[in-house]
């Protein structure tokens, strides 16, 4: 591949990222969840499963300590999330999301379906799924993190 070929792909796979980001976002605002950027679904994909420490979700961010706890403070003041004590360190407090949290990933999730949905009339059903496959063969393993 040449380097102005590299350079399209990279180009219009930032582009699709950047898209889908946008109407993400804008899905979850239609729904009527107010107040967040796409940095706060970051952050709602790792408290999602269990809840993290403010540490584990710095590290899953990229950012400091002190931006994640931040971070958290804002989300706790607009109800997405509430810090419980740890059940394994009396030291650590655990950042979960509340039933308002949980829906807006809910919205999150049927927001980034409807953009798929629309890949699907553009290249077909089959084209989506091989390019699905295709792109988690080599996409990157660990957090997906915000492009900050």
């Amino acid at each position: 591949m040449q380097n102005s070929e590299a350079m399209a792909l990279s180009a219009a796979l930032l582009a699709v990222v950047g898209g889908l980001t946008q109407r993400i976002h804008e899905g979850v605002v239609a729904r009527g969840f107010e107040g967040l950027r796409p940095a706060h679904g970051f952050a709602f994909a790792r408290l999602a499963p269990d809840g993290a420490t403010v540490t584990d979700l710095a590290a899953h961010l990229g950012v400091t300590k002190q931006a994640a706890s931040q971070l958290v403070d804002e989300m706790v003041r607009k109800g997405y999330a509430e810090r419980r004590p740890h059940p394994d360190d009396a030291r650590a407090r655990l950042v979960v999301l509340t039933g308002r949290g949980w829906d807006c990933t809910r919205a999150a999730e049927e927001a980034a379906a409807e953009a798929v949905r629309e890949w699907g009339d553009a290249l077909g059903e089959r084209e989506v799924r091989a390019l699905g496959e295709q792109l988690l063969r080599i996409a990157p393993r660990g957090p997906i993190r915000p492009a900050w």
